[in-house]
């Protein structure tokens, strides 16, 4: 199949070509249910094809769509992949995780349906879930005004703050997440969300007899068009930052650094793993397909904000269309690159995590 015929119209689609692909290859599927609804009322699952060993001591963990409207590009890549699966071999497995946030895809947004970003929700026991950066907490107005979409000078109020304050501050500030402003962007939570808890404890159940689990987790928007970039979590990593690299033939970029275009966030998925896998080893690297510029993206997630708690909510309306295209751009030559990109560096992956060189 050609890169294009990878991508689903809407979640339903996804989802069901995810099960009969699992069915026809073979692979054991898993599905967790969750109590969200989408627009039709049908009921959302996480959906996970295990291919492999069912005791697998060495696993790559491959997921999609924790936030939500970015799973379009992550379910081509895994409908590709489960077409053409990487040969694992005796104890080793490949674990394909169909779109963590459901709700979010469906419904053409980035949280999930209590505004949550799934990104910021895992804090680890004992991190207070409340506060936010003073910066984010001063211009909450100017990110997440109490209005429906509108005209109100939001690129010349954003170019004043960014002159203000620098746009590594300000990237750092708003993005890193918050647990005060319960309808604003980048909005942490107030407890793990259901799909989160259910994920975990299901990995806590499935995993634990590995050695070693390599976890990508595909998502869109950072970086430059079709390009990709990869974010090891910062203290996560059993294997050392240059080692890696290595393994994969790829930069893996610094996020605590203070150049470049990625920021540190609180409650990261890649945070989690470690802790409900004691005794395992654990990588985790997150791909970054990119798509347009960061200030595009900001203001597509802006206003779909804005629609979803003060306008009609409902998917027929600019702000869900341009919300898709800024993170899954209908471009041809755009799907033809990412699709490509995903599957290799998942080929490449499974030959490191189904070696013997990182023990």
């Amino acid at each position: 199949m050609d890169a294009l015929d990878y991508f689903s119209p809407d979640y339903a689609a996804a989802r069901e070509r995810f099960r009969a692909t699992t069915r026809v290859v073979g692979a054991a599927p898993h599905t967790l249910e969750l109590a969200a609804r989408g627009p039709s009322g049908e009921p959302l699952t996480i959906d996970i094809a295990w291919l492999g060993d069912p005791g697998a001591k060495r696993v790559l963990l491959h997921s999609s769509g924790l936030h939500g409207v970015e799973a379009f590009a992550g379910s081509a890549i895994q409908l590709a992949l489960l077409g053409h699966p990487p040969a694992t071999g005796p104890g080793c497995a490949l674990v394909l995780v169909h779109t963590l946030n459901p709700y979010g895809m469906a419904w053409v947004r980035r949280a999930n349906e209590h505004n949550v970003d799934l990104n910021r929700n895992f804090l680890a026991d004992g991190e207070a879930w409340s506060g936010a950066p003073e910066i984010y907490r001063r211009i909450d107005r100017l990110l997440n005004p109490p209005s429906p979409p509108g005209f109100d000078f939001f690129p010349a109020r954003a170019l004043l703050q960014l002159v203000r304050h620098g746009s590594q501050r300000l990237k750092q500030a708003v993005a890193e997440g918050q647990y005060e402003f319960e309808r604003g962007l980048f909005f942490g939570g107030k407890g793990l969300e259901q799909g989160p808890r259910t994920f975990l404890d299901w990995t806590a159940k499935h995993l634990a007899q590995a050695d070693y689990v390599l976890a990508l987790d595909v998502h869109t928007g950072l970086g430059p068009p079709g390009e990709e970039t990869l974010l090891p979590e910062p203290g996560v990593c059993a294997t050392p930052t240059v080692r890696l690299a290595e393994a994969l033939e790829r930069e893996l970029i610094d996020v605590t650094q203070t150049r470049g275009p990625a920021y540190v966030v609180r409650g990261g998925m890649g945070s989690a793993l470690p802790r409900v896998l004691p005794g395992v080893a654990v990588d985790f690297v997150l791909q970054e397909l990119g798509t347009c510029p960061p200030v595009a993206v900001f203001r597509a997630l802006r206003e779909e904000n804005r629609w979803h708690h003060y306008g009609g909510g409902g998917l027929d309306h600019a702000a869900k269309r341009r919300l898709r295209e800024v993170l899954c751009p209908a471009s041809p030559h755009w799907r033809q690159q990412v699709v490509p990109r995903g599957v290799a560096l998942a080929e490449r992956a499974a030959r490191w995590a189904f070696s013997d060189r990182q023990e």
